[in-house]
């Protein structure tokens, strides 16, 4: 492998081949080089600079979270299906392709992006690539879920950088789809913030807890963390395993919470009566509920 690494290397860079080579030699066997140029983690000359060392390293990472579910789901000859929600460029989907879903043989991604021009660009980039068992689809995160171009049921749902409800639209998707797997990075999470500032004022009379969100800063860091809890809990009532860890430099940003969870079967009542009380403690039942399973009345809305 690093002799076929060598010779691209040649091809590509003249008398830098041997440098480059070196270069090459930290991707992983068979990863296609064309496909690092086209996400700019390879220059146009496949050479690795700084920045773009950092970001095959940050690819690797998120990967390693992701390849055994992947793995788990592939047993016994199955074709493992996995949805990217708010793909944009389609950059995970294709890492996934090449490293896993490539050398596998069987299995689909499909791409969910609501900016037709990348849908576009996503699909001539996998034609050209020979990706044959990618799909992108040009809708929104809440019109996916009864798309007739999806399956019934997906195995593995993503969402990286979904803004606001975004986020909670494709957990959504996740338990309609019956996923046995979910791989969420949250971010601008403005909705609980705008909740929170609706009825400021009552809940400083009512309790000294509201100090927390009084100042507008505190109110979107507050809003971000509780959405993030919630979904967590939301998550659990519905029997998935949740696990909360750091998605390490995959951008220079505050919105770097990586939820993992994976459906065991077992739904925590505690999880949802957490959730009801937490809502409740915020003032926030009534406006927020229905979106995390709870309805007005308070009663548990039942989960596939």
């Amino acid at each position: 492998m690093k002799a076929a690494h060598h010779k691209a290397a040649v091809n590509a860079t003249g008398k830098n081949a041997p440098a480059a080579s070196a270069e090459l030699s930290e991707l992983r066997p068979g990863q296609s080089v064309e496909l690092l140029k086209e996400l700019h983690i390879l220059t146009r000359e496949g050479r690795l600079n700084q920045d773009s060392r950092r970001k095959l390293k940050q690819v690797y990472h998120l990967f390693n979270f992701i390849e055994p579910l992947l793995q788990e789901l592939s047993e016994g000859g199955r074709s493992p299906t996995l949805a990217d929600h708010g793909a944009g460029k389609s950059y995970l989907g294709f890492i996934l392709y090449d490293l896993y879903f490539k050398a596998l043989g069987r299995g689909h991604i499909y791409g969910i992006e609501w900016r037709a021009e990348l849908v576009e660009k996503s699909r001539a980039l996998a034609e050209r690539l020979g990706f044959g068992r990618m799909s992108f689809l040009n809708l929104s995160v809440a019109a996916s879920t009864g798309a007739a171009e999806l399956p019934e049921r997906i195995d593995v749902v993503t969402a990286l950088h979904a803004c606001d409800t975004a986020t909670d639209d494709a957990i959504a998707f996740g338990l309609q789809k019956q996923a046995r797997a979910m791989v969420i990075v949250p971010c601008c999470q403005a909705e609980m913030a705008a909740c929170l500032r609706q009825g400021k004022a009552l809940q400083l009379a009512r309790t000294p807890l509201a100090e927390l969100w009084r100042h507008p800063l505190h109110t979107r860091e507050l809003g971000s963390q509780v959405t993030n809890v919630l979904r967590c809990l939301h998550l659990e009532a519905c029997g998935y395993q949740v696990t909360v860890t750091e998605l390490v430099g995959w951008e220079h940003s505050m919105k770097n919470e990586l939820i993992i969870a994976r459906y065991t079967g077992q739904k925590k009542r505690s999880a949802q009566e957490r959730l009801r009380a937490i809502l409740r403690e915020f003032g926030l039942e009534q406006a927020m509920g229905a979106r995390f399973g709870l309805p007005a009345d308070g009663i548990a809305v039942p989960q596939g």
